[in-house]
């Protein structure tokens, strides 16, 4: 079995005032195209800009990103 990288970004979001994709990519330093990429599970993010994503939310990084058992 081989593991992969998830995420909660999207419902953070939401829970975020439904901050949008835009919102959040303006915060963190990057594209809309690259949060839409990161929460379909298309595109891992550096370990900074996981980060960044976890500070803008003010959460821990396991709270944003999880590493499991593929399904």
């Amino acid at each position: 079995m081989s593991k992969k990288i998830s995420n909660t970004i999207k419902t953070l979001r939401f829970f975020a005032n439904e901050m949008t994709q835009q919102e959040l990519a303006e915060k963190a330093g990057v594209t809309r195209q690259t949060i839409a990429a990161i929460e379909k599970d298309k595109y891992s993010p550096s370990l900074e800009l996981a980060f960044k994503i976890a500070d803008v939310f003010n959460v821990p990084l396991n709270e944003v990103f999880s590493y499991k058992e593929d399904e």
